[in-house]
């Protein structure tokens, strides 16, 4: 059975120096998630400087496998990985285990998106860590929670979007929609890694380490804020949507979209005059958000048939400031915008077997930062597996004993 896993041929070095600048550098992260969720937030926490070790089993995240046009990884597994070192442990073995508690008690951070029932079974539930180390701040990502009927089902992003409203929402109750993307899952790696500097902050305070819970459910219902209010004795079925109408909305042009935003009145008033349509700012019947949703019937058709007459690349050009507007883009446009690029949002990394490739770096800036690091990339399966053993202590012998390669069975 394989115990623990690393990377074909790779040599025992020093891992590279964090950058101390940043916020969380100094602090150590465990990450033992998978999918989405977890693994995302986990990237957050390295963007602000903290040295995250992602640990998977022997088999590998299962994003690994998941559809992709690259043929040899994932897109969404290097999306949402980077900045990461990779250990690869089998928890149900003796070594494994043990390798792992010795990262516990020199870690500061756990986090995991196991079901409730899972983490007492495989011994790193929060009262067996804590005995390790006190300080610890342990992290659970549910689909659910951690009671409940359901806390022991899976919990997926889409799954949670058809519970909690969100594809009604999208769609029509009759005719319900997906909302694609993920958002859920983001949302919860936003709101994970809120909890988790938030609990160093308390320990910071404290010195006492605590269990930080977040749940897809409570995401899916957060992110929902402005239509999850419901007043007493409202009816139940009433609309909850904050949409003005389809005035500001996607709308098609001589040649292709632009969606527009023009809720303000100076921004309505600026729409209406660049459009040709001065006389529109100044009726009465249109002068609110709420009146415009009201006569939306009549005003929508007047406003698209006076954006046939330029392209959107047109119209973003001659809305400029005045009015907030985008050309509908696709997604690989962005690594040519000119917006991006000067917020350095976009990097380029070097990958053991993809080679080079683009993805998000740098989406928090923070002015203590004098030089930004080198940009890390998604870990290989057990890529550091070697280093960061021999950094805990154990011998080119043991790690030699422990290590297999991941497609061979020992």
């Amino acid at each position: 059975m394989v115990r623990v896993c690393g990377g074909p041929g790779k040599p025992l070095r020093s891992l590279p120096n964090m950058n101390n600048d940043y916020p969380l550098s100094g602090i150590k992260v465990l990450d033992l998630s998978a999918y989405i969720a977890g693994p995302y937030a986990c990237n957050l926490l390295a963007d602000m400087g903290a040295e995250v070790i992602k640990i998977e089993p022997p088999e590998g995240d299962n994003l690994r496998k998941y559809p992709s046009t690259l043929p040899s990884e994932s897109r969404a597994f290097l999306g949402v990985n980077r900045g990461k070192y990779g250990m690869c442990l089998d928890l149900k073995t003796t070594v494994g285990y043990d390798v792992f508690v010795r990262l516990v008690k020199q870690a500061d951070v756990v986090v995991h998106n196991f079901r409730p029932s899972v983490p007492p079974r495989l011994r790193i539930d929060y009262e067996t860590l804590r005995a390790h180390n006190a300080r610890l701040i342990y992290c659970s990502l549910t689909g659910y929670g951690q009671s409940g009927p359901l806390a022991n089902r899976a919990g997926y992003d889409q799954v949670l979007q058809a519970r909690t409203g969100i594809c009604s929402s999208q769609g029509t109750p009759e005719d319900p929609k997906i909302v694609y993307g993920s958002v859920v899952d983001y949302y919860g790696a936003a709101m994970l890694a809120n909890g988790v500097t938030a609990a160093l902050f308390h320990r910071e305070r404290t010195g006492e380490g605590q269990h930080v819970a977040v749940s897809l459910l409570g995401s899916a219902l957060a992110m929902q804020a402005a239509r999850l209010v419901v007043a007493n004795e409202e009816p139940r079925a009433i609309n909850r949507d904050m949409r003005s109408g389809g005035i500001t909305g996607i709308h098609a042009t001589r040649g292709g979209h632009i969606y527009i935003s023009a809720n303000t009145p100076h921004f309505w008033r600026a729409l209406c005059t660049l459009i040709g349509l001065p006389a529109l700012a100044d009726d009465e019947r249109y002068d609110t958000v709420k009146k415009r949703a009201a006569h939306v019937d009549e005003l929508l058709p007047v406003l698209r048939g006076a954006l046939l007459s330029r392209t959107a690349e047109e119209w973003e050009t001659l809305f400029g400031e005045q009015v907030p507007c985008s050309v509908v883009r696709r997604i690989e446009d962005v690594f040519e915008d000119a917006q991006v690029q000067e917020q350095g949002l976009v990097g380029e990394y070097t990958h053991p077997v993809v080679g080079r490739y683009k993805t998000i770096a740098n989406p928090i800036s923070f002015g203590s930062v004098k030089d930004r690091r080198t940009l890390r990339p998604a870990p290989g399966l057990g890529e550091h597996t070697g280093v960061l053993m021999q950094g805990l202590g154990y011998s080119e012998a043991e790690i030699a004993q422990a290590v297999v390669e991941r497609n061979v069975s020992a």
